[in-house]
């Protein structure tokens, strides 16, 4: 029955599904996800990313050895169009919504405003459909729909003895 639905209905947005203000937004969309033991927000989604990216600060703050991190050959052309190597590649269970995720993360050294950048890669070995517009993301989960809502003041994950990671806002050049 549940196949049946999905089949029938698929992933949608519609405008009750905007913020409360309306499409008058300029904003990425941002997640909060759990980690290793951390609630990690400023997790960003961006379907333009070929890979899925972890900066070396992040690893060092959830106190991750860097042993856990494979070699390997990747160079990525950042935001600021220059070409880096990566440190090389981490595995790591992220907890989006209900759902547990094994990530793949392209590790970078460098200053960046979010914690994790979610690309291609993992959108479409999900299946998810991210809404900037909309700030969620849609996917289907065990025949369900499953939508998780972008970052805001209200927090979904209220357990204190959680740690929380930050991430640093980005200076102005």
């Amino acid at each position: 029955m549940a196949k049946r639905f999905f089949a029938i209905n698929q992933i949608s947005f519609s405008k009750n599904d905007l913020p409360p203000e309306g499409a008058a937004h300029n904003k990425a969309l941002h997640l909060t996800v759990k980690c290793e033991g951390y609630y990690v927000k400023r997790v960003m989604l961006d379907g333009g990313s070929r890979v899925d990216i972890c900066p070396l600060s992040t690893l060092q703050h959830m106190e991750i050895g860097t042993e856990r991190i494979r070699p390997n050959n990747v160079s990525v052309r950042a935001f600021d169009g220059i070409k880096r190597d990566t440190i090389g590649e981490v595995d790591l269970i992220l907890t989006i919504g209900p759902v547990d995720f094994e990530v793949t993360f392209q590790v970078l050294d460098m200053d960046i405003s979010y914690n994790f950048l979610l690309g291609r890669p993992w959108i479409h070995a999900m299946g998810d459909i991210p809404s900037t517009l909309h700030q969620m993301v849609k996917f289907e989960h065990e025949d369900q729909e499953i939508v998780v809502h972008g970052e805001d003041e209200q927090s979904i994950y209220r357990d204190p003895s959680v740690p929380c990671l930050e991430a640093r806002e980005r200076a102005s050049t």
